[in-house]
């Protein structure tokens, strides 16, 4: 072989390496990304079938269940708008409470009704809000708000006739 075959071979070589380094990293990082979706978002059928999202908003008053185990947790994060039921088996972060933001990491369950958290976030002061929990939460205000409107508008008093309240969760 010639030198200038030789350097041709060795920057080809190079270049294969690089190229397979480059696609096992880009499918590490593909893998383990996780979109946001909001409760509502999941009711409406558009979270990742299959794949790890995370969900955020507040942790409703009165949701919080706990085993006997003392590590496994069911609660209900909302939207306002939506509901959806979280189950979380580890230990939670201290500032996690009712009526607080919290971002949790996971999948939905086969049934698709109920998501199971693999990690869970909490706010890290008074004032902190993920910004997509925040964005969800006054999205679904909006909503709530231009709902109450076109009822007002149509002469539907807003207190006149609610629904039924819906049965409550079981765990």
């Amino acid at each position: 072989m010639k030198a200038r075959q030789k350097r041709i071979a060795l920057i080809a070589g190079g270049l294969a390496v690089l190229g397979i380094a480059a696609a096992l990293v880009l499918n590490a990082l593909n893998s383990n990304i996780a979109f946001y979706v909001s409760p509502t978002d999941v009711a409406a059928g558009k979270a990742p079938q299959g794949k790890a999202f995370r969900i955020g908003g507040v942790v409703k008053e009165g949701s919080i269940r706990r085993e006997a185990d003392g590590v496994t947790v069911a609660f209900i994060v909302t939207d306002t708008e939506k509901d959806l039921l979280v189950n979380y088996k580890g230990i939670l972060p201290d500032l996690f409470q009712e009526g607080k933001g919290v971002v949790a990491q996971g999948r939905l369950d086969g049934g698709g009704t109920r998501f199971v958290a693999s990690e869970v976030l909490a706010k890290h002061d008074e004032n902190y809000m993920p910004p997509e929990a925040a964005k969800a939460v006054s999205d679904a205000h909006e909503r709530a708000a231009a709902n109450k409107a076109k009822q007002e508008a149509a002469g539907v008093q807003p207190g006149a006739a609610a629904p039924a309240p819906a049965a409550k969760p079981t765990y």
